[in-house]
């Protein structure tokens, strides 16, 4: 499988030293997807930034997993609503040049 999109679990922890228990506890959350390659568990590299937060709201803020979950829960639906917002100004905009 081509991993060119992926970080292994294990150097990601190592490099932001934090436990892979806490990677596997944002999975049980469905906080991030895990994919598994020759008996090994990778990151997606598009969902590293998200991660990198997560770690500075758990470690820093200590803020457990469960207020982490609704916390990207909630930035979901404001990224959703922003969004469908724009798409209404835009369908807005396009009726007021006629």
């Amino acid at each position: 499988m081509d991993t060119t999109h992926l970080i292994s679990i294990q150097q990601f922890c190592t490099h932001y030293k934090v436990p892979e228990a806490f990677i596997d506890a944002l999975y049980e959350y469905d906080l991030v997807q895990i994919t598994i390659t020759d008996n090994d568990n990778f990151l997606q590299t598009n969902q590293l930034n998200d991660v990198e937060k997560m770690i500075r709201l758990h470690y820093d803020l200590h803020i457990n997993l469960e207020g982490i979950d609704a916390i990207y829960n909630l930035l979901k639906q404001v990224e959703y609503l922003q969004l469908e917002n724009r798409t209404l100004k835009n369908k807005l905009n396009s009726y007021e040049d006629f």
